[in-house]
């Protein structure tokens, strides 16, 4: 059952005649919607220049590290990643953006003989590193060997996660875990191939170590 509630006669208090009309429950609300909305309109037009000058003040720090052998300093908003930093202001795009979670190794660099998924490293936290991207891995002309081996194997399709791949690889190398096909795939695990090319990759990395 609905009820009516746009307006209510209601009776005169001095028992004159004629009913007095109140306002209807739609005329309150809208009334109060209306004057709620205005004063929120002017705390916000209020707080408007203070907010602006919060959001165009950006927290930046100034970096220096060592990419590729060679020392680099730059200045970058705090919340900027490694791979930001090697991509967009040092103009290293080897280093691929996949998921930029951390979940597929295509932007896969060393931190100081270390690998690292460089989208989820803050730049900021990196003063005084050596950071080695794959441009870094090659002698000039001459490739790296697992470079080489890569090429060799037939170890990629599209080529997206191929840098990371190589770079991972390398780290692999180096830590030692190259004992066995098996052992390789374990600690290249966090490196994706989208087009299926891990048996080569596995082969590749495997006729670096000298297997």
């Amino acid at each position: 059952m609905s009820v009516d509630l746009h307006e209510t006669a209601v009776p005169p208090p001095d028992g004159s005649r004629g009913p007095v009309s109140g306002p209807s429950r739609r005329t309150v609300i809208a009334t109060g919607v209306a004057v709620g909305g205005a004063l929120v309109a002017g705390g916000a037009l209020a707080l408007a220049p203070q907010e602006a000058a919060a959001v165009g003040t950006v927290p930046s720090t100034e970096v220096s590290l060592t990419v590729n052998g060679t020392r680099r300093t730059v200045t970058v908003d705090n919340r900027t990643s490694l791979l930001d930093l090697l991509r967009e202001h040092l103009g290293l795009t080897g280093s691929k953006k996949g998921c930029n979670a951390g979940a597929c190794g295509a932007c896969t660099v060393l931190v100081d003989g270390h690998r690292v998924n460089s989208c989820l490293t803050l730049a900021v936290r990196l003063e005084d590193a050596e950071v080695t991207t794959v441009e870094g891995l090659s002698d000039g002309d001459e490739l790296h060997p697992l470079q080489q081996a890569f090429i060799d194997q037939d170890a990629f399709q599209c080529g997206y996660c191929t840098p990371g791949q190589i770079v991972s690889g390398v780290g692999c190398i180096q830590e030692g875990h190259t004992g066995s096909p098996e052992e390789i795939r374990e600690w290249m695990s966090g490196n994706i191939c989208r087009c299926g090319c891990y048996v080569k990759i596995v082969r590749a990395v495997e006729q670096t170590a000298g297997r």
